[in-house]
């Protein structure tokens, strides 16, 4: 049977992740630590798909599947998949790493099924299904952020999933909460993909933070500009932090600072059309603090808002930076590198929230965390119920168990699916610290675009970048939100 493999484009600059509303948001929105079995991160060459997207079509055998891969279908013909786990997005990326393996099992246990996956890089994904979609061209199946959930189901591009996730033999396991930003009024477009990882997470050099006089990172903004004295003078970067995608500093700083500030009521006020507003005193403050910490401090790189996040983190991996701030996505990346390159640097990751700033006071401990895609499907497959069947089995498949035991026994995370009983102790130090930071140790907010929809985003990530370079103000930048708050949502 002759599998296709379409459109993979590999630029590395390009990957973001997962979560969630995250990038790699792979992810991602993408997503966390690896086995401490292995020494490395899975070998995304052991993957068919990523061997079938190096050498192009190709005609191979069909093997026995591990594990029982759905029911039998009726249906034989094409059925085409876009998705952003590339192989290189999934080295070191439990979340990606889990989606194209279980994606592989469906693909072998239907060979009347020509299954294409046309694979693109996290951005370049973003771009090129928001382009489909305006066209009314998406595809068979296809992840679906949250920020645009309510658009798409409104103009009827995406089926309507609701008695068919609630139907499911896996419904009483799945974590309910994941589905809220697929949901608009009672009904449900998406079945959660990837893993439940932050989007906001400090990973710093425990030894270089002692060096500096801390036996922790520092609790408040006001400890980490003290220092950025001794890093400063060390030519050292106190922070590294990339917002060249305009989305990281929404996703990956804003969405956790701004929880702060408003508390965890104020955005769901938001979202519910409840009231809140852009331009609410507490959250033009959050803005006011994000462009303070950009602008008047000597903590980040100079160059944040040119470079991505994987630039950034380059600056920790290699010394440059005492500290990172980015996603889950990020943190195995690092995690993975360092266990390969450095392993004196790899024992001395640390995990932190965010600091506190002084006028805020909501809390301290929050990160924020979330699913932020979900597998979709075209709302033209109920024209064609044998090939919609296919497509709502693939959709549950892949978000189902065998995802959610995948990348808990191998990477000590979570999915839709709840999984009992994961054994931390079969994972190195580093993994399990992550894991209890994550999941145990920490307070949850909502990663912000995953709610809401893209016009808004567009409107505020763009302006978030020209007021961290100090070139307009919070005010305007809360205003001009509000507006496309009212105009589009």
């Amino acid at each position: 049977m002759k599998k296709k493999l379409l459109g993979l484009l590999l630029s590395t600059a390009m990957i973001a992740t997962l979560l969630a509303g995250c990038g790699s948001k792979e992810e991602a929105p993408a997503s966390a630590t690896t086995d401490a079995e292995k020494t490395e991160a899975p070998k995304a060459e052991e993957d068919t798909a990523a061997s079938d997207a190096a050498e192009g079509e190709k005609e191979e055998e069909t093997p026995e599947t591990e594990g029982e891969a759905s029911e039998e279908l009726s249906f034989a013909g094409e059925l085409e998949i876009m998705h952003y786990s590339t192989s290189e997005e999934s080295e070191g990326n439990g979340g990606s790493d889990g989606f194209r393996t279980v994606l592989t099992q469906w693909d072998e246990a239907h060979p009347d099924i020509t299954l294409t996956q046309n694979v693109l890089a996290n951005a370049e994904y973003k771009t090129q299904i928001a382009t489909l979609a305006a066209a009314d061209d998406l595809p068979d199946v296809f992840l679906l952020q949250g920020m645009n959930t309510i658009d798409w189901a409104n103009q009827g591009l995406v089926y309507d999933l609701t008695e068919d996730i609630k139907s499911s033999p896996y419904y009483g396991d799945y974590n309910e909460a994941y589905f809220a930003p697929f949901t608009v009024g009672e009904s449900i477009y998406g079945y959660p993909a990837l893993t439940g990882g932050t989007c906001t997470v400090v990973i710093y050099d425990k030894a270089m933070w002692k060096e500096a006089g801390f036996d922790t990172f520092p609790a408040t903004w006001e400890e980490v500009e003290k220092a950025s004295e001794y890093f400063n003078g060390n030519g050292i970067t106190t922070v590294a932090f990339g917002n060249g995608g305009k989305w990281q500093a929404n996703s990956c700083f804003l969405s956790t600072l701004g929880n702060r500030y408003t508390g965890p009521d104020w955005f769901m006020s938001l979202v519910a059309k409840g009231g809140s507003a852009f331009t609410d005193e507490a959250f033009v403050k959050a803005l006011a603090e994000t462009q303070r910490l950009f602008t008047e401090t000597e903590i980040f790189n100079e160059d944040f808002n040119v470079v991505t996040n994987e630039d950034a983190r380059e600056y920790y991996i290699s010394g440059d930076a005492a500290a990172f701030i980015g996603g889950n996505w990020d943190e195995s990346y690092i995690w993975a590198t360092l266990k390969e390159s450095d392993e004196e640097k790899w024992n001395n990751m640390g995990f932190a929230v965010l600091p506190q700033p002084a006028d805020a006071s909501q809390a301290p401990k929050s990160q924020n965390i979330g699913l932020g895609y979900a597998v979709a499907i075209n709302a033209k497959l109920a024209e064609e119920p044998e090939k919609l069947a296919a497509a709502i089995d693939l959709a549950e498949y892949i978000t189902g168990p065998e995802f959610a035991s995948y990348v808990a026994e191998n990477y000590a995370l979570g999915g839709l699916t709840k999984v009992a009983d994961v054994d931390l102790s079969a994972f190195d130090q580093i993994t399990q610290d992550f894991y209890n930071w994550s999941y145990v140790d920490t307070e949850t907010c909502e990663i912000y675009d995953s709610y809401v929809t893209n016009a808004v985003w567009d409107v505020l990530n763009t302006d978030l970048q020209t007021m961290m370079n100090g070139d307009m103000t919070p005010e305007d930048v809360a205003a001009n939100a509000q507006k496309a708050y009212e105009a589009n949502y």
